[in-house]
């Protein structure tokens, strides 16, 4: 084969390889581009920032304030002084609802005090109140208080014995002069004692001691109730031609309170602090005035008649007060220590709480107290009957 048609082939061969070649797509190449107008892009690497360019990129963008309204001034608060710490609050007598177990010893004594306290009105000062007035400018003049007011004089009660006999008028004056008395001989009182305190019924034991030398005299009496206590009073003082002069009255169940007599100065004291108070002659305690009223009526029977009025000052452990008693008529009564003839006397209440007390004497045993009946204003009572009566 001549040499010119070897390389015609040879071309023609190496044409056709180009064109199949250039038609298949391989593995690894690019995809095939579209026709026409071809867009191309290329990526440009940025230069590395400076320094200064980097820390100002970090900082924070500072962005400018925006002009306030000005903002009205608000005075300084003052700080409140503090206020004084709650007074303490004495506990008032009847402030406690519970039945105490004493409620009921204390109401059966037969010469309870039938006066309640009334309680203080001691207010402290609420936290909104300041604890003292505001102080005056410097520059004020202080100003002229007026003159106190002259508190009109008051009156002193009555302190003698009034003696008032049926159907006389009230406002007799006082007898400056006790009448005379006949005191019974020493002797030993036991009594049966019923009673309600609270609308709580118990029963109790009771004695009255009666002593006497014939210049100094002393009554004491205590009762006593199961699981309930005892309750005591004392009176102890000189023996006069007028009757019992007392000295000084005790008053006893969790504590003692006690009365002190001072005749010079006319003048009685208390240990719980209550005011002091006028006595005159006559003036007898709340154990003394049972044994003094006897002590009267066994002097001049005769005058005593039914309606006769008494009125003598009578003390308690903390108050004095004017009892009036009016003499009643003859009663036999059945008590535990058998029939016996008594007299009967009431006292008046003058006020609507006052207590109300009955008193029975019997002429056989000098006119001493045989039976006591106490009543307060809301229906509590105390009942005391004699059951036997001996020597001391």
């Amino acid at each position: 084969m001549p040499p010119r048609a070897l390389v015609l082939i040879t071309a023609l061969v190496l044409a056709l390889h180009w064109l199949v070649l250039s038609g298949v797509p391989l593995a690894w190449d690019s995809p095939a581009q579209p026709s026409g107008r071809v867009f191309s892009t290329r990526s440009i690497a940025a230069a590395p920032p400076t320094v200064a360019a980097a820390e100002a990129a970090a900082a924070p963008v500072a962005v400018a304030p925006k002009p306030a309204s000005p903002r009205p001034r608000l005075p300084a608060r003052s700080k409140p002084k503090s206020s004084p710490p709650d007074a303490l609050t004495a506990p008032g007598e009847s402030g406690d609802a519970s039945i105490q177990p004493e409620a009921a010893v204390a109401v059966a004594v037969a010469v309870a005090d039938g006066n309640a306290t009334a309680p203080s009105d001691d207010t402290p000062l609420s936290p909104a109140e300041p604890a003292s007035a505001p102080e005056a400018p410097a520059s004020a003049p202080p100003s002229p208080s007026p003159p106190p007011a002259s508190a009109p004089p008051t009156a002193e009660p009555a302190t003698g014995v009034d003696i008032t006999p049926p159907g006389a008028g009230t406002g007799q004056v006082p007898s400056a002069t006790p009448p005379p008395v006949r005191l019974p001989p020493p002797t030993r009182l036991a009594f049966d004692v019923n009673g309600q305190a609270k609308k709580f019924s118990y029963q109790a034991r009771a004695e009255l001691l009666w002593l006497h030398d014939g210049s100094r005299y002393e009554a004491r009496q205590e009762l006593s109730a199961f699981l309930v206590g005892s309750r005591a009073q004392r009176s102890v003082g000189a023996v006069t031609a007028q009757g019992l002069l007392p000295e000084r009255f005790s008053d006893r169940s969790r504590s003692e309170q006690a009365a002190h007599f001072d005749y010079a100065k006319g003048r009685v004291t208390f240990s719980a602090n209550t005011p002091e108070a006028p006595i005159g002659p006559g003036a007898q305690d709340r154990l003394s005035v049972f044994i003094q009223l006897g002590a009267l009526l066994a002097a001049d029977p005769g005058r005593f008649v039914p309606g006769t009025q008494v009125t003598l000052t009578t003390v308690s452990a903390r108050s004095a007060d004017r009892w009036t008693f009016s003499v009643e008529a003859p009663e036999t009564l059945d008590l535990p220590a058998g029939a016996t003839p008594t007299l009967k006397l009431q006292r008046l209440p003058r006020k609507d709480y006052d207590q109300k007390a009955e008193l029975w004497v019997a002429p056989a045993l000098g006119y001493l107290p045989v039976r006591i009946r106490l009543t307060q204003a809301n229906g509590d009572f105390a009942d005391l009957q004699l059951r036997s009566s001996s020597a001391p």
